[in-house]
């Protein structure tokens, strides 16, 4: 089922779209189904039984065309927002460009790190202040949704957890991101700006997943286009991690409750820090009024616009005017920006 959310008269509703297009408001004919994705996925065992009998024969009054409502991020609000370190070709390539070796860690253990869950943005504009755009960057991801709370979760136990996928977009603003990641933290201002999920949220039973000893792995193309030129190209399936020893990692010692998110991390080629530093691009940035289109197979097709906010001078942090950017491709002992 691809599921969505989105406004209809300054109304928030959740539906499933169908194979016409349509999208199939739920609650329009199920009082049970007036919910938010949060409520849907806590609560799957009760109401996908009731959502999905309603896609098998979708009443008429419950059909709306897509183009007469707003499509928001399938889960606006998710519990948490994390994002991964998942894909060896991205990390070893961004890593090379700064002119260091591939770091041995990463094939010991999968890492995460917190984003911002309160910054999570949909399809159409994604709004950048001026700071942002001081090389803004796109990164072209997949990400899971848990359906399950986890604690000190098998990998078995991990897959369970997961309800379903999405095309995820980390924005990032490498300038930001450089300054502060040399304190040894981070990445923090460099990302907590928006993270676009969407257009839909699918289950599993509608993906091509193989089930594999590292757990299940997600056989899907990924692109990325910007103002309709292709600049990155790769596979779900070429995560070194999958999202079961992710979510392993992450339940460690703690308790996960429905609803948490966790990106992949960027596929290889799949940023302009990675395609500049190999000389694929010629220092090419995201602007105002760009146009980026990540396209994943069986997830759709996230479409947003970057929009700059100006602001006031007061309002810039002092350290940022007329500050000097550190060259992205010179690697330190302790600045980072691989992700």
């Amino acid at each position: 089922m691809k599921l969505v959310t989105f406004l209809q008269t300054d109304t928030e509703k959740i539906g499933a779209v169908l194979a016409d297009g349509h999208i199939l408001d739920f609650a329009a004919v199920e009082a049970r189904l007036a919910v938010d994705m949060l409520t849907l996925i806590r609560r799957q065992d009760e109401l996908m039984p009731l959502a999905r009998d309603l896609e098998r024969k979708p009443p008429e009054a419950a059909l709306v065309k897509e183009e007469s409502v707003r499509l928001l991020a399938p889960v606006p609000r998710p519990v948490s927002l994390r994002d991964g370190y998942a894909f060896r070709q991205h990390v070893a390539t961004a890593r090379r460009n700064r002119g260091l070796d591939m770091i041995p860690e990463f094939d010991l253990f999968p890492v995460t790190y917190f984003s911002n869950h309160l910054a999570v943005t949909g399809p159409g504009e994604v709004q950048v202040q001026d700071h942002h755009l001081e090389r803004l960057d796109f990164e072209l991801e997949v990400a899971i949704v848990t359906g399950r709370p986890l604690k000190n979760a098998t990998l078995e136990e991990a897959d369970e957890a997961i309800f379903g996928y999405m095309i995820m977009n980390d924005w990032s603003a490498r300038r930001l991101q450089m300054e502060e990641m040399k304190l040894s933290l981070g990445p923090c201002k460099g990302k907590d700006f928006a993270t676009s999920l969407g257009p839909w949220l699918v289950t599993r039973d509608e993906l091509d997943l193989e089930q594999t000893p590292k757990g299940t792995t997600l056989h899907a193309a990924m692109t990325c286009r910007v103002n309709g030129h292709p600049l990155s190209e790769g596979n779900a399936d070429s995560m070194h991690w999958t999202f079961a020893q992710l979510l392993q990692r992450t339940s460690y010692g703690i308790q996960m409750k429905s609803g948490e998110v966790i990106g992949s991390g960027t596929v290889g080629t799949g940023c302009l820090l990675e395609l500049n530093g190999s000389k694929v691009t010629d220092n090419l940035w995201l602007k105002s009024g760009d146009e980026v289109v990540m396209e994943v197979e069986g997830l759709g097709r996230l479409v947003n616009t970057v929009v700059h906010v100006p602001e006031r001078l007061s309002d810039m942090p002092p350290h940022l005017v007329g500050g000097n950017l550190p060259d992205l491709y010179a690697g330190t002992p302790s600045g980072e920006a691989g992700d």
